[in-house]
């Protein structure tokens, strides 16, 4: 069994990089938590869009064993300093003691996205003995729009089996399901899966950049 660790910016991008992961891992006995570090309601909405019920809803379905929501404002991490958004990694990573952990690509257009990966690629060093793997994850409709583009993936996961809890979890999130085309519907996830997996000959997968895997 190995314990997973998913850390994400804002609700639903949990989902939307990694979501079908999260599930694979989860059915195959894995621990699955996931960090969610800003509240993802207060800038765009302005009001309680149920989020919170969203985020349970949707790690129920994946499977994920805890969700840890840090409550930083919404598309306001510049307003912190580096170390108050690695604080409470480094005391998750202590307490959890992830084997593997997925974060978002520092290349985003999003600037939430590019905080949390500098916070979480300190919080995570491979300093203690139980980090091996360290991954970043494409999220949709953001790391698609950053410049230069440079979301060059290694490594690919097979999510045939899982794609249909992934979207399923996705839906949960009312607030931020959009009509196809956009990238950001359900249709689009689906075809992003099959874009990425049939790169490798498989019906559907979720692809990741390694940013480093240490084997002890």
């Amino acid at each position: 069994m190995k314990r997973v660790l998913v850390v994400a910016a804002h609700p639903d991008d949990e989902l939307l990089g990694v979501g079908g992961t999260a599930a694979r891992h989860a059915s195959q006995g894995d621990e699955v938590m996931s960090v969610i570090m800003c509240e993802g309601e207060s800038l765009r909405y302005k009001k309680d869009m149920g989020q919170k019920t969203a985020i349970s809803q949707a790690g129920e379905i994946l499977g994920v064993k805890e969700i840890r929501q840090i409550g930083f404002p919404d598309q306001r991490l510049d307003t912190v300093t580096l170390t108050e958004i690695i604080t409470p990694l480094e005391k998750i990573s202590d307490e959890f003691k992830p084997n593997i952990v997925y974060c978002q690509y520092g290349g985003d257009i999003n600037m939430d996205h590019q905080l949390l990966f500098q916070a979480a690629n300190v919080a995570f060093r491979p300093l203690d003995g139980w980090i091996e793997d360290v991954y970043a994850f494409y999220t949709a409709s953001s790391t698609e729009w950053g410049f230069p583009r440079t979301f060059t993936p290694d490594t690919w996961i097979d999510i045939t089996d899982t794609l249909e809890k992934k979207i399923e979890a996705f839906l949960s999130y009312h607030s931020e399901v959009r009509a196809y085309p956009h990238p950001r519907s359900a249709k689009a996830l689906e075809h992003a899966a099959h874009f990425w997996g049939n790169q490798c000959s498989m019906e559907a997968a979720e692809a990741f950049m390694t940013v480093r895997s240490v084997k002890r």
